[in-house]
């Protein structure tokens, strides 16, 4: 996360050679006078000089004009543009200053905008801001921080103002398990939790030692500590402890996410992304871009060009620097932050449904609840949902056998009169087995006029072969016709071809060991699939992915992909998204990030079934059903984690009815 990587400057606004500071402030004036000023070349000039430089300009200015440059700035301009320009004129520590002054004083604190820079700057920026603070306000920082803040987050806001924490790049291992057991006596092993131990390690401890304490953590806790910390401390104490980790991991990563969430959705948070913009410009801009890129599929520079205008727009583009969609360049930094994952994604977490098997079960009670609710006038569709979403499948399987068993009826058939709609489909849904279900929805996608691929996808690239197995048994009994020969029909070329090979369930399960053949084994793939330039013939692209992809091991693959990264700098995904298209890219993406983190696939997909306008209750359903006793638990977790907001929130506001009501209750529980 360090901004010069290997010596290299990562800003994005460099030194305007051949500077002379009276010709620039003698054009900023001549910009500024009579009627009207010329916006455009005062955004030119202040955006291509460095910050050093406008400093200069501000003492030339005052020489030759006897006037306050940024005090006639402030009259010319207006609006969002005049805060961005006005911002650019100050030092850093005096900008940072001015920031914490703004949200601190007035009405209300925006503790964001502390947290934000508190949790990021070094000890030397922070060092600088404390004296900047006390020169531009005559006050002293600390105790305005303290008098308007409470609690664990004034105790930890204080801690980071001494700008104290260690710096060495000497790390001991046995330290470095002692804090990862700490943090996890102090939170999830005990009654209540000991905020201090968070406030002392995570506020004190290098960097580099974090680092290597958060990896402990993952490996002892079995998740990794940012959920942890979720689920331990709240309120601002819990944003600011989350903001000290995402620093302490990647500071590009964490002014990206804030970047994005600061313009996706309505509205633009225009303070943070003026902030953001003008303090890491020269700092480490071109990491964030590239941490963007990789982690939003868009670049900052296309999102800033969708979501803004005018003078405004142009200024921050020219803050932002190149488009990183044009050049798709790949940088230390980003693979880092990709290497990473694929690291967590080895670590062994153990899943969990949120539907488990009912302890006292009767399956002819069960039975005789649902007959009343169907029976005679109306359907108490409450009382079916309490039974069915509070079974196992298993157990709905045996309340089917004993409806017949004791009325002679078909409970399908009942509750396929009796239901309709969304509910009908979620409630018939459960009542089949997984491999029923799975089957019947790759029979949809594939029957009547066009195909649904993004189904096709989904299933077969994240079903293991003993859930394949039974989906072939459960079609061919189902359709009297073999999977295989229906997905052959139905699709064409190198698609068909992963599908087929998908649908055999013959995928390599053995663990890696590391012995000299797998060494060979594990090296030819990663050159075949990063061979990427050869136009070999005899063998294309897609077929060499395809040969490794649908065939090996998850564990193995995991290792093939790190390894990627090394011989590339880049994140496989990358590669794929930039080779290929359509339905094989979709295909082979879908396998990458089941094998790099299944749960945080399917979160992804529930969370585009439900965002922006109208809902995709097909997928929701879809999910929810096939992972509820598998690993919908998980799938929670990842979702409050990518999205700030937690799944069982999302269907409560995007869903409604007795449908609402069954998804609920098969999400089992809010966040």
């Amino acid at each position: 996360g360090c901004s010069v990587t290997q010596g290299v400057y990562r800003g994005s606004v460099k030194d305007f050679q051949g500077f002379d500071a009276n010709q620039d402030a003698e054009a900023l004036y001549n910009a500024m006078k009579g009627f009207g000023s010329d916006k455009e070349a005062i955004l030119d000039l202040i955006t291509s000089r460095s910050n050093k430089q406008r400093v200069e300009i501000c003492q030339a200015y005052k020489a030759l004009y006897g006037k306050d440059l940024i005090a006639d700035l402030k009259y010319e301009l207006t609006g969002k543009f005049e805060r961005l320009i006005v911002s650019l004129m100050r030092p850093p520590a005096y900008g940072d200053a001015k920031e914490i002054k703004d949200a601190i004083s007035g009405v209300g604190t925006d503790e964001k905008c502390l947290i934000e820079i508190l949790a990021s700057r070094t000890n030397q920026e922070i060092h600088d801001l404390v004296a900047a603070y006390k020169d531009a306000y005559e006050r002293d920082l600390e105790a305005d921080i303290v008098g308007d803040t409470s609690g664990h987050f004034k105790k930890m806001l204080v801690v980071l103002l001494q700008g104290a924490r260690e710096e060495d790049d000497v790390v001991s291992e046995d330290l470095v398990e002692q804090d990862a057991k700490d943090l996890l006596e102090a939170g999830e092993l005990k009654w209540g939790t000991d905020e201090a131990q968070f406030i002392y390690i995570l506020g004190r401890r290098s960097r580099q030692h974090l680092r290597l304490v958060f990896d402990e953590y993952m490996k002892i806790a079995g998740k990794p500590i940012e959920r942890s910390i979720r689920g331990e401390l709240s309120g601002d104490f819990e944003k600011l402890m989350l903001a000290v980790v995402k620093c302490i991991r990647s500071t590009a990563e964490y002014f990206a996410e804030r970047l994005y969430k600061a313009m996706k959705g309505l509205g633009t948070r225009d303070n943070t992304l003026i902030r953001i913009m003008v303090s890491r410009s020269e700092i480490d801009m071109l990491d964030i871009r590239e941490v963007f890129r990789t982690k939003y599929e868009k670049s900052l520079y296309n999102m800033i060009k969708e979501d803004t205008s005018g003078e405004y727009k142009k200024a921050l583009l020219k803050l932002c620097g190149g488009d990183d969609d044009a050049a798709g360049e790949f940088f230390p930094e980003a693979a880092q932050v990709a290497y990473r994952m694929w690291e967590l994604s080895a670590v062994k977490v153990e899943l969990r449904g949120t539907v488990q098997p009912a302890g006292d079960f009767n399956d002819d009670g069960d039975a005789q609840v649902l007959r009343k609710a169907m029976k005679g006038l109306g359907t108490d569709e409450g009382a079916i949902i309490e039974v069915l979403t509070k079974r196992s499948n298993a157990q709905r399987q045996q309340i089917l056998k004993a409806y017949k068993a004791h009325y002679g009826r078909d409970l399908m058939a009942d509750l396929k009169s009796e239901l309709s709609g969304s509910l009908a489909k979620l409630i018939l849904g459960l009542m089949l087995t997984p491999a029923q279900y799975d089957a019947k929805q790759l029979r949809k996608a594939v029957e009547g006029a066009g195909t649904d691929e993004s189904v096709l996808i989904e299933i077969m690239a994240t079903r293991n072969n003993q859930e394949i197995k039974a989906i072939n048994e459960a079609y061919q009994e189902a359709y009297h016709k073999s999977l295989e020969d229906d997905l052959s029909s139905d699709t064409s070329g190198h698609f068909k071809r992963i599908l087929v090979s998908l649908a055999l369930g013959n995928r390599d399960e053995g663990p890696e060991n590391a012995t000299q053949a797998h060494e060979d084994a594990k090296v030819r793939p990663i050159l075949k699939l990063a061979d990427v330039s050869s136009n070999d013939s005899s063998d294309s692209l897609e077929t060499r992915f395809l040969s490794i992809l649908c065939t090996r091991s998850y564990p193995h693959l995991r290792r093939v992909f790190q390894e990627f990264i090394k011989m590339t700098n880049h994140d496989v995904e990358h590669a794929i998204k930039k080779r290929m298209s359509g339905d094989v890219r979709d295909a082979f993406v879908a396998i990458v990030r089941s094998v790099k983190n299944k749960p945080a696939f399917f979160a992804d997909k529930l969370y585009k079934s439900m965002k922006g306008a109208g809902t995709d209750e097909r997928t929701l359903t879809r999910i929810m059903i096939s992972r509820s006793e598998i690993d919908l638990f998980n799938i929670r977790g990842e979702f409050i984690d990518l999205f700030d907001k937690s799944l069982h929130h999302m269907i409560e506001k995007d869903t409604s009815g007795d449908y609402r009501k069954a998804l609920l209750a098969l999400c089992g529980g809010e966040d």
